[in-house]
């Protein structure tokens, strides 16, 4: 009797394990959940606005429908054994016999030791799948886009656009060639200098890893650099710091990638790509390398726009070199300084009233 008992016993724990990993499977997939469970369990998470998002997404909720499952299993196993043999029901009983004495039941056992196992496999699989999805460099970029943090602020340049989105309908190579021959000359100091090239034979003033490009937005304390960038296009992001470690962070990309002085000597991929960014819009962009004192208001906007409006963009800035990105954005119908970043802005001093634009001609 004992041990048809056992028999069953073990099985209902299977039927329960098959349950779990049932969840457990849907984790890793990629259809969407439905919205009102996504809502209740994706724990504040912005809607993202790229493939790569949705499938970090969609597993996170997954995930956390995983970790419900096997929690109730456990809350429900618990409340079982306080209820089925507290003293209280103990006291009731005619006889002073121990609850029955399952540490030999060899199926259990084997039952508790595997399910965790391939809990951890299934999620394992699961999670490097969607990694892969979204560390994968084989998206055929239209647009290659070089990103340049310093404290504590931005520079974006546009290195290369494909044929598509610029106005002649031939590719556009960005490189300033001139500004990157004299970053070149950096690299190494005059022996007459004292201590010359001390980092492993270069100089500890070398910036010829970062890139240069002829139209480039840059940052200041003033203005918060807005990138300009189109929709339902391939995008990489080339990344490099001219000085500490920040990282460049879109809150709707639902990915982060740090920033890092002399990428290829750190044995780091510098740069990532996106399949697409999904709509139009403002999304606001942070540092989230705690990179010094002003680490907090290191701030900028991906501004994405059509494919038309990024062409006539790109336009405006060929034929018009001096002119501003605000005057570019302007001249597209957009908003010309950042929409996004408030209540957070690039204000060094003041009350930080949640302007995003000091005006330089204010105290004249």
């Amino acid at each position: 009797m004992d041990k048809v008992n056992n028999r069953s016993f073990a099985k209902k724990a299977s039927a329960a394990g098959a349950l779990l990993l049932g969840g457990l499977t849907l984790s890793g997939c990629e259809v969407a959940p439905p919205e009102g469970l996504a809502r209740v369990l994706d724990m504040g998470w912005p809607d993202p606005v790229t493939p790569e998002g949705t499938q970090v997404y969609n597993f996170w909720v997954w995930v956390w429908v995983a970790a419900w499952i096997v929690g109730i299993i456990m809350w429900a196993l618990f409340l079982f054994g306080i209820f089925k043999w507290n003293s209280k029901t103990q006291a009731k009983k005619t006889n002073d016999e121990f609850p029955k004495q399952l540490q030999y039941n060899v199926p259990l056992e084997l039952v508790l030791t595997i399910i965790p196992i391939v809990i951890v496999f299934v999620l394992f699989f699961f999670t490097v799948q969607a990694q892969t999805v979204v560390t994968a460099r084989d998206k055929d970029p239209e647009v290659t886009v070089d990103v340049t943090a310093f404290q504590w602020n931005w520079k974006f340049g546009y290195a290369e656009v494909g044929p598509e989105l610029t106005p002649n309908g031939q590719p556009y190579v960005g490189t300033d060639s001139e500004r990157q021959a004299v970053a070149e000359e950096t690299k190494y100091d005059p022996e007459g200098v004292e201590n010359a090239n001390p980092i492993h034979g270069a100089s500890a003033g070398d910036l010829s890893y970062l890139n240069f490009n002829e139209i480039e937005t840059l940052g200041t304390t003033e203005e918060i650099p807005v990138l300009v960038l189109p929709t339902g296009t391939p995008i990489e992001f080339r990344l490099a710091s001219s000085d500490v470690s920040h990282a460049f962070w879109v809150p709707e990309f639902l990915f982060k990638r740090d920033a890092y002085a002399h990428p290829e000597a750190n044995q780091q991929e510098r740069s990532f790509q996106i399949e697409q960014i999904d709509r139009e819009g403002a999304f606001v962009g942070r540092c989230a390398e705690m990179c010094g004192t002003y680490h907090a208001m290191m701030n900028f906007e991906v501004r994405a726009v059509s494919q038309d409006d990024f062409r006539d963009y790109l336009e405006f800035r060929l034929n018009n070199p001096e002119a501003t990105n605000a005057e570019a954005l302007q001249s597209i119908g957009q908003e010309p300084y950042a929409t996004s970043t408030r209540p957070f802005n690039s204000e060094r001093t003041g009350t930080r009233d949640g302007n995003n634009f000091v005006d330089p001609n204010a105290n004249v």
